[in-house]
């Protein structure tokens, strides 16, 4: 890899045993090589919690933070699976609306850039007209809400028909045309879904926050080792390169599914994978060419 560029790695927090303390993660984290975690707040009841930590718990995690060196520099969003901000049901969207608050003040308060949101208007519930208007009516409050906290909100593309590509995403980007709102794409979604990585994750230039990097097969998002699904890594890696993105990678690893017996050894080796497309990919990014008109 080029030693003038440094692209941070992370790694999901779910890669490793849930029930480890927070220093010992990120100190796990930090042996494996990464350069920060992405904390999980899902639909279980554990980590939704999260959120209501009082100050002392929060103190905790900051203080494992400054102990290891180790950022937890993004928030993955999936409690709105269980509490859409498109929902039918007005409950429900208010706790949705909720959980997207504590969230953004959860990131301001323990120092993360970035909340990645769901693009999903509902989950467990059918879509329709009604249920993407709210959830647009709940998003857009939650750029208010991102905005008056500087914190980024990052929108993922997933596995329901709502927003299942870069296009999709990038509609609701331009519509709600805020700097607060940009793109979290996962490239393994997108080829599970049957789309082609490299030329959606193009659509996405001056939008890109960070990108969650794993390997798919169709329809199926999670437990792929790195090389044995459908993900082009490399021409999706050369299209990051020619879109001179240098942000946040996070490994998405589940270690529920790991086979190995060896949690840290496997995310030793995803690490050295992604750090190897970087090698080979970004060697020959463009130069950026002042404009002299400007």
């Amino acid at each position: 890899m080029d030693a003038t560029l440094s692209v941070p790695i992370g790694l999901y927090e779910k890669a490793l045993p849930a029930d480890w303390p927070w220093e010992k993660r990120l100190e796990e984290a930090a042996r494996a090589g990464y350069n920060f975690v992405e904390i999980s707040i899902d639909e279980s009841e554990g980590r939704l919690t999260r959120l209501d930590w009082p100050a002392r718990e929060r103190a905790a995690l900051r203080q494992a933070i400054a102990n290891t060196g180790v950022p937890v520099m993004s928030m993955c969003l999936s409690g709105h699976r269980k509490y859409p901000l498109g929902s039918h049901s007005p409950e429900t969207r208010a706790q949705g609306l909720t959980i997207l608050r504590k969230a953004i003040e959860f990131a301001g308060d323990i120092g993360l850039r970035i909340v990645q949101v769901m693009g999903y208007d509902v989950f467990y519930e059918t879509s329709d007209a009604q249920t993407e208007a709210c959830f647009m009516a709940g998003i857009e409050q939650g750029v208010r809400w991102a905005s008056q906290a500087g914190v980024m909100l990052g929108l993922e593309n997933l596995d329901t028909p709502f927003v299942a590509s870069v296009r999709q995403a990038m509609r609701i980007v331009k519509t709600l045309d805020s700097p607060w709102f940009h793109l979290y794409p996962d490239m393994g979604n997108l080829a599970a879904a049957g789309y082609h990585p490299p030329d959606e994750l193009a659509l996405a230039k001056g939008h890109l926050l960070a990108l969650h990097v794993k390997d798919a097969r169709p329809k199926i998002i999670r437990g792929i080792p790195f090389g044995e699904g459908i993900v082009p890594f490399v021409e999706t890696f050369k299209t990051l390169a020619r879109l001179n993105f240098c942000g946040p990678l996070a490994v998405e690893l589940w270690g529920s599914m790991d086979h190995t017996g060896n949690l840290q050894s496997t995310a030793v080796t995803a690490r050295q994978f992604i750090e190897g497309l970087i090698a080979q990919t970004w060697v020959n990014r463009p130069a950026i060419i002042m404009n002299s008109e400007l």
